[in-house]
């Protein structure tokens, strides 16, 4: 079995600085997040600096461009080709991140339901476009209504995925099996990160102002150059989407996308750990208050 640790938790719970103390270690990292594999988006995802993977070697980063879909199933099999490179490296895969169903469908495998179809997925994605999400959630509603419930409204990847499976097959995406133990082929030491909402709360307003202060508005509007629009997959995420649904209203103050991020934020954050307490052997650990623990139990992974 492939030896694997992970190591998640909610947006600002301060992963990355856990993972800093791995330098020098026999250590590399596959990321877990659904924005960092885009090209171009940095600040807004807090993209790991260039000293940062000098330092840590890290995959699937920067791997494809923010108008090209990225599908959980896409990231499994990329994960599962990463960790068998640094294992022939003689090296330890460490998963980090914070897109919980990457996590989750690394952990236990991907669902049983049909791969996607190109030709499908075009059509759901032009269903989107010219008729809104509402519509979508009201359309899945009425074909797939355990589906419709258990999927937050603003989870559009995960809503069009629905209809296209029902639009594949004939069949609800929550007729699909979906697996809950973990993979017989590795051996994972999971981590889960944790702290309390008010802690949390000020550490993502904090990350916020800091990318403000970093230049989030001019990647922005250098993605917008490059021919971003609201439709890419990129732009969909939090810290991107905010700027084209206030332009959409005719709202220009960066004050207001600011707060607008925080906000979505933290909703997002809550959900990431809603997701992640359901899944099975999770040492939960908090980043400063058990930081030897957590030292000790990753740095005896690479002895």
């Amino acid at each position: 079995m492939n030896r694997v640790v992970l190591v998640f938790g909610p947006t600002g719970v301060g992963k990355t600085a856990l993972i800093e103390g791995l330098a020098g270690q026999k250590a590399e990292i596959v990321s877990a997040d659904s924005l960092q594999v885009y090209r171009g988006l940095d600040i807004g995802t807090a993209k790991p600096t260039s000293r940062q993977q000098n330092e840590i070697p890290h995959h699937l980063i920067d791997i494809c461009d923010p108008f090209e879909p990225f599908t959980v199933g896409m990231f499994v099999n990329s994960a599962d080709h990463a960790v068998k490179l640094i294992h022939d490296s003689g090296n330890i895969p460490v998963i980090s991140g914070g897109t919980a169903y990457y996590i989750k469908h690394y952990l236990t495998g991907l669902p049983s339901a049909p791969v996607s179809d190109s030709k499908i997925r075009r059509y759901i994605e032009q269903l989107y476009q010219q008729r809104g999400i509402a519509y979508c959630i009201e359309k899945l509603q009425q074909v797939d209504p355990v589906s419709a419930e258990k999927i937050n409204p603003n989870d559009i990847y995960r809503i069009l995925r629905a209809l296209e499976v029902f639009e594949t097959s004939g069949k609800p995406l929550s007729s699909y099996s979906m697996k809950e133990y973990i993979r017989d082929d590795i051996d994972p030491v999971i981590i889960g990160l944790y702290r309390d909402k008010t802690e949390l709360h000020r550490r993502i307003e904090e990350r916020v102002d800091d990318m403000f202060r970093q230049g989030l508005p001019d990647e922005i509007k250098s993605l917008i150059r490059a021919g971003a629009n609201a439709g890419w997959p990129g732009m969909k995420g939090i810290g991107y989407r905010e700027f084209f649904q206030a332009a959409a209203s005719g709202e220009y103050s960066y004050r207001v996308i600011s707060s607008l991020i925080k906000r979505n934020s933290k909703t997002y954050a809550k959900r990431q750990m809603t997701f992640f307490r359901s899944l099975p052997n999770v040492l939960w650990l908090h980043p400063e208050d058990d930081k030897e623990r957590i030292n000790q139990l990753l740095l005896s992974q690479f002895s």
